[in-house]
């Protein structure tokens, strides 16, 4: 997939350590393809370090807007894009979706955990455009550290938004268990932000409504222990097959034996590299996958497999 050049046209410092930045086209005219709610894009930073960044705001035919957080212990994304300038050039891929609206939900319940804000405010301009009954909450350590908070509460959907702001981490489960309470099994939720605070969210909230029916997009990759790790036999529906060595991914397996592979973040995260699979059992350890994808699919890039051979077929 072909990336485009942005041009970096407005940056906002939202809280001291997220930054807003809204992209346009090099060229000016409309995009190409109009974001879905949920959606996320690759973005090669000035380093060249390649990352993903949700899509946030309200619907925009000309530009799109990210938000990035400036991590400690960043590998060198987040540090480059918060020394990025406006008329800076940016590579952007096209959005993509893990995250999205339910069509057959009832009511929807939105919960972010600080920077998750991101997928879910697209969102919530989504649900509300249409007339859907939901609410959005926001945990976030304090109103200044909480992005969008300005733009959340001149919102057209302001009395839909629930803040949180301030909540000490070992008072979230209560606050989840009051938002359960008022829940049913026709309700989706969605969630962004922390693995630990996503897994609350899933737990206590997807006991009401289901697991299934708790929608998660994940910043983090998993942490694998991978000491324990075999070689496996990965066959593909063209009959090609391939040893997979216990130090190596089967993404880089069938690269090196030049099988062409979509693939973007390599961590589990982005689904690029999601293929189906015929035969076999899986070794999941993405982030990205649900547990009915997780039925027939796999990511190449972390994932391995719980049986000696895997036959895929490739997207």
């Amino acid at each position: 997939m072909t990336n485009a050049l942005f041009r970096v046209a407005e940056i906002t410092d939202e809280t001291p350590e997220i930054r807003s930045l809204r992209l346009v086209r090099q060229d000016d005219e409309p995009l190409r393809v109009r974001p879905r709610a949920g959606a996320h894009v690759d973005v090669v930073g000035p380093t060249g370090v390649l990352r993903q960044y949700s899509l946030c705001g309200a619907p925009d035919a000309h530009s799109i807007l990210i938000a990035v957080k400036r991590e400690p212990d960043s590998r060198g994304g987040s540090v480059a894009m918060h020394q990025v300038s406006v008329g800076d050039r940016l590579e952007i891929g096209a959005p993509r979706n893990l995250l999205s609206v339910a069509a057959e939900a009832d009511r929807h319940v939105l919960v972010a955990g600080g920077i998750g804000i991101t997928p879910l405010l697209s969102m919530a301009y989504e649900l509300f455009a249409r007339g859907a009954e939901f609410e959005l909450h926001y945990f976030a350590r304090s109103r200044e550290q909480a992005a969008f908070a300005d733009l959340l509460e001149r919102a057209e959907f302001a009395g839909r938004v629930r803040p949180h702001f301030g909540v000490p981490r070992d008072e979230h489960p209560g606050v989840l268990r009051a938002i359960a309470g008022g829940l049913t099994s026709a309700t989706h939720v969605y969630t962004c932000g922390p693995d630990g605070f996503m897994r609350q969210v899933t737990a206590l909230l997807g006991d009401v409504v289901g697991e299934d029916r708790v929608h998660v997009e994940h910043f983090e990759a998993a942490d694998v222990d991978t000491s324990g790790d075999r070689p496996i036999t990965v066959a593909l529906d063209t009959g090609e097959e391939f040893e997979v060595p216990a130090g190596k991914s089967i993404l880089s397996v069938l690269e090196d034996n030049g099988v062409e592979v979509f693939k973007s973040c390599q961590e589990g995260i982005c689904g690029s590299c999601v293929s189906g699979v015929l035969e076999g059992v899986p070794d999941h350890r993405d982030n990205c996958l649900t547990a009915t994808d997780r039925e027939s699919q796999m990511t190449l890039c972390v994932s391995r497999a719980f049986s000696e051979r895997l036959l895929i077929e490739l997207y």
